[in-house]
Formats: C-alpha cells, structure tokens, sequence
C-alpha cells in the first residue's frame, strides 16, 4: 500500500513540475511503476527498462529533471562521476542501495 502512494505522490508531483510537462505522462507512469517495484533482488535487466523510461530526452543520461522518486532523492549518490547525470553503470548502483 506504502508503495502506491508513493508512487501517485511522485506521480503527481511530476505533474506539477514545469521540466516535465511536455514529457509523455504513460512513460513517466511506468517509469514510476517500475521504480516502486524494485527490490532487492531486481535484475540489471529492470535496472536497464528504468532507464530507458527515465532518459526521457534520449542522450543516455539522466538528469537530475528526469529523475524520480529513488533515484532522485539518492541522486548524488548513484552519480559517482560527478557529471550531474547517471549513465547505466551509476543507475546500476540503485541496486545495492536497495539491499
């Protein structure tokens, strides 16, 4: 139940952000949906889908404006280059996070 509304939070909150208003919401939805479904033992294959769901601008990146929930609040961590974006490898990271 924790996980549902979580996910219409970010749902919702990406609503109201400007960076994301031209972004197609069923992508951000499943972006949302997926990320609420990550445990401990998802897959570097689910890893992969997020990402593909997130890099919304498609310049395999994710930005700080395309990150959600998790990722967003662990944002700084997941970057370990410090670029300001996530590639694969750092959202990849996610995963030890959620043990």
């Amino acid at each position: 139940m924790k996980k549902i509304v979580l996910s219409l939070t970010v749902i919702i909150t990406m609503f109201s952000c400007n960076s994301v208003k031209n972004v197609n919401t069923s992508t951000v939805a499943d972006a949302a949906t997926l990320l609420s479904s990550l445990s401990s033992n998802s897959t570097v294959k689910q890893i992969t889908s997020l990402f593909a769901l997130l890099d919304t601008n498609k310049d395999e990146a994710i930005s700080s404006t395309e990150a959600i929930g998790t990722v967003a609040d662990n944002f700084n961590v997941l970057d370990t280059d410090n670029n300001s974006s996530l590639n694969l490898n750092e959202l990849t990271g996610l995963l030890a996070l959620l043990k």
